[in-house]
């Protein structure tokens, strides 16, 4: 892009935006980049493109500018979704949801105005509110849409915008699930047409949603246990909006004991006491665990900001306290909804544990592979549980057809009262699980990119130059899931199993730059298995994970 092309591109958005305050950061911006070449950088980087709107809806840093999240960015596409909307339904309702980051409630504010001026009803949720929420609203309240304004767990400068179908639109059992195709690129046409922001009109006279949806969708996901033996629970919000909610719940469901971690309890959209608010990544839960360990809790739950996610820290006996695998906390849950009685599909994601299907076979329940995210999972008709490794959960899809850490907090909160009460442990069910389906470990490789033509370029040359070999078993099949797998329509990524059945799933992630590897093995385990055999097939499998990891490692990014 020319210099004097983009100049016009800064001054005509300029020009157009309805936030002085990016006005004057553009501005600022782009006299700096008269004479520093970084700040020209950053310039063209923000007029490169229009921030995309797809599956995920939109994601991206806080700035001024087409390519980033912003109120201009932000009201067009409000706008482009009123108007998909209004195409195919009158007077289309859409509830609206934020959650506790920057600018997240004007963002929340400026989509109830757009949709409102546009003939829409817009229902504006309480500040703020949980993801799981949102997605509840829509199917409570039969809206024909819902947004919500969250980044989930990304950095504190990024925010976004979900968008959900139900109502009129959709059919009964895809209320409330995230957006597919053909909806997405719709939606992105119809925002690739509207006017500039200043020119899109809107109206102060949206409507709020009833202020005790949170407590109604607090009920409905409150379970009471009558006998919850004594259990102490440690909880971390991780800065996000989950706290009240959560307690909420648990003491409906009759945990009283449950201790927060103080510092990360309240909603705080600069995260300050961890790098990357997400429970996942390392050192994220340290001091939920520090502290059940100093008041000898019986488990720890953390939420991601939003709440839609949940991870799960237990005392194992074979190395002390540690965080729960997502497939872990999936194959449990799976277990024990399961023994309790529930039927229905119970489905998760082509990256996540073959163990589920083991699991439903045993009940004689129907499982389900889908596409990786929960806009896939939701959608399943008959769906009883589902959920996928990266710590989301869809314990009652009556109520949320998304993964929903609060409903989850709940379920694992009883699953743990149960076992207690019978002398048992999350540690303990996990190796019952292994004695009965052989021992299933999983882990994951991932490399960020800077440049993210690399990505690209890696998975061509592993379609280009097959594996032979993993962890000394060679490998018997790879599956290119661009062009379908099963029952699977197509996707980006490569899938490999090996002769000892392992599995390898390769595929570039959908909301971050990263290239992602999804690792399982499978060790056999007698009906009988002791302590101790148990804790040898748990070391092999891991010694096995860890070569996969190496090999990959080498092949792909060296």
């Amino acid at each position: 892009m020319s210099t004097s092309s983009l100049h016009q591109k800064v001054t005509r958005w300029i020009d157009s935006d309805v936030d002085p305050s990016a006005q004057e950061e553009l501005r600022a911006l782009s006299r700096a980049a008269q004479s520093d070449p970084q700040a020209l950088a950053e310039l063209q980087d923000r007029f490169s493109a229009r921030l995309q709107f797809g599956t995920a809806g939109l994601r991206g840093g806080m700035a001024a500018g087409p390519n980033r999240m912003n109120r201009a960015v932000v009201i067009q596409a409000a706008k482009g979704l009123v108007d998909y909307l209004s195409s195919h339904v009158n007077s289309p309702t859409v509830v609206i949801g934020n959650d506790a980051r920057h600018n997240s409630r004007q963002f929340a504010q400026d989509s109830a105005e757009v949709i409102t001026a546009a003939g829409g009803v817009a229902l504006l949720l309480p500040d703020p509110v949980p993801t799981p929420v949102l997605s509840f609203a829509v199917r409570y309240l039969n809206a024909d849409a819902g947004v919500m304004v969250t980044a989930s767990h990304n950095p504190a400068q990024d925010n976004g915008y979900k968008v959900y179908l139900g109502g009129r639109m959709v059919e009964d059992h895809e209320a409330g699930v995230q957006i597919v195709a053909p909806h997405d690129s719709a939606i992105a046409a119809c925002i690739a047409e509207v006017p500039p922001a200043n020119q899109i009109e809107r109206a102060q006279g949206f409507q709020h949603a009833p202020s005790q949806i949170v407590s109604i969708y607090v009920d409905a996901i409150s379970s009471k246990i009558d006998s919850p033996q004594g259990l102490k629970i440690v909880h971390t919000a991780m800065h996000g909006v989950g706290s009240a909610p959560a307690l909420a719940a648990l003491k409906q469901s009759g945990f009283t004991d449950v201790i927060c971690v103080d510092a990360q309890k309240n909603p705080d959209p600069d995260f300050p006491t961890v790098s990357f608010p997400n429970p996942e990544e390392h050192g994220a839960i340290d001091m939920a665990v520090a502290l059940a360990q100093e008041v000898a809790a019986d488990l720890v739950i953390a939420n991601d900001p939003d709440a839609d996610r949940c991870a799960v820290a237990i005392p194992d006996p074979r190395r002390g306290w540690r965080m729960l695998h997502g497939d872990e906390l999936g194959a449990v849950l799976a277990e024990e909804l399961a023994r309790g009685g529930r039927t229905g599909i119970f489905a998760n994601s082509v990256v996540s544990s073959r163990q589920l299907q083991a699991i439903a076979t045993h009940y004689g329940l129907g499982y389900e592979t889908t596409l990786t995210g929960f806009k896939w999972m939701g959608r399943v008709k008959n769906l009883g549980f589902a959920y996928e490794e990266a710590i989301g959960y869809c314990v009652r899809p009556d109520l949320v057809r998304d993964k929903d850490g609060l409903s989850t907090a709940v379920a694992v909160a009883r699953m743990v009262s149960r076992l207690k009460g019978e002398g048992s442990t999350i540690a303990g069910l996990l190796d019952d699980l292994a004695r009965r389906n052989g021992l299933y470990l999983s882990s994951q490789l991932s490399v960020r990119f800077e440049d993210l033509s690399q990505i690209p370029q890696v998975m061509a040359k592993l379609r280009n130059t097959p594996i032979g070999t993993l962890a000394q078993s060679p490998v018997t099949e790879v599956v290119d899931l661009s062009e379908g797998w099963g029952s699977l329509p197509p996707t980006e990524g490569i899938l490999m199993h090996t002769e000892r059945k392992d599995q390898v799933v390769v595929r570039p992630s959908g909301t971050e730059p990263k290239l992602k590897c999804y690792l399982e093995v499978i060790e056999s385990v007698s009906a009988d298995a002791s302590f101790e055999d148990l804790s040898q097939s748990r070391i092999n499998a891991e010694k096995s994970l860890d070569q996969i990891k190496t090999e990959l490692n080498s092949i792909l990014f060296d």
